[in-house]
């Protein structure tokens, strides 16, 4: 039995945050912000409204119960996500590794678990109940996708070494998240336009937001591991590229191009907070990380 993470954290002297040398005073978040992230609550949050996003682009109606589903298992997921890699480094001694979030969920285990259970079993029952059987049927490909990834991160510690020269955590996390962000409006697509052409305006974003998803894991990676940083490089690099289909789908495809530029200006408060990321405490910097994702919500509440 695992000696609880505090006692564990005590006896090998982990160092705090505030016990660090710091060269200059560090913004801290406010309470809400900082719990929305602590609490997993950010994923689910951006989760939803790129899902949304994408269907307006589309033209395409989403059920209440969508978003529903989709915020619901993306929390379930990262709470399951954040515990394991608990487990982990309490079975490895890497407890350095861990971060303000997971001792918050381990903290709060008792809480939590019960009520990701409850999220499941009611994401479970919206399946079965409001899901067609050919989304669902399409559906266990992501399913099974996830189930993958689960078990490739946390593996025992040799075999996860061997998964992630394959694919780092990074890329598949953000593959996979913007599947779950794109697939409702992909499945009703499919009912409406045959032809891939019909499908260009729409994905064009989709691809750009998976880029955006793993610059956000590669700066967060970075900004906690303290390794060098190309952040700045590459989400110049997004956003050049971003404005130019934004410049190519203008006329043609506004909805679009508005998501897009949308997209670009994430990717540059990205980069923005990582040319500052020393004037941020940690947890004010991860939860600003997905903050700036929110970018799409100016296009849906005009």
């Amino acid at each position: 039995m695992p000696l609880p993470l505090a006692q564990v954290a005590t006896r090998q002297n982990t160092p705090t945050v505030s016990a660090l040398p710091q060269a200059r005073a560090q913004f801290d978040a406010s309470r809400v912000l900082g719990l929305w992230h602590l609490a997993s609550l950010d994923a689910p949050t951006v989760a939803v409204v790129w899902s949304l996003a994408f269907a307006s682009v589309a033209k395409i109606h989403l059920p209440v119960w969508v978003p529903v589903l989709l915020a619901l298992a993306t929390w379930s997921i990262y709470i399951g996500d954040r515990l394991l890699d608990v487990r982990t480094a309490l079975r490895l001694g890497t407890l350095h590794a861990l971060r303000e979030r997971h001792f918050f969920h381990w903290r709060h285990r008792r809480l939590l678990l019960p009520f990701a259970g409850l999220a499941s079993l009611v994401a479970a029952g919206i399946i079965f109940t409001c899901m067609p059987a050919i989304a669902r049927e399409r559906n266990s490909v992501l399913a099974v996708a996830a189930l993958a990834y689960f078990s490739g991160v946390h593996l025992p510690h040799h075999r996860s070494q061997r998964f992630a020269a394959l694919l780092s955590k990074e890329f598949l996390v953000g593959l996979l998240f913007t599947a779950g962000c794109a697939l409702p409006t992909l499945s009703r697509l499919w009912l409406v336009h045959t032809a891939p052409r019909a499908f260009f305006p729409w994905i064009v974003p989709v691809v750009f937001f998976a880029a955006l998803a793993w610059l956000n894991c590669s700066a967060i990676d970075c900004w906690e591991s303290r390794a060098a940083s190309r952040i700045v490089t590459h989400a110049g690099l997004l956003t050049l590229a971003g404005l130019a289909f934004s410049a190519l789908l203008a006329s043609a495809e506004p909805a679009s191009a508005a998501l897009l530029r949308a997209g670009c200006a994430s990717s540059g408060l990205l980069a923005l907070l990582d040319r500052f990321r020393n004037r941020l405490t940690p947890v004010s910097l991860r939860a600003a990380a997905d903050l700036v994702l929110l970018t799409p919500l100016a296009l849906l509440l005009r």
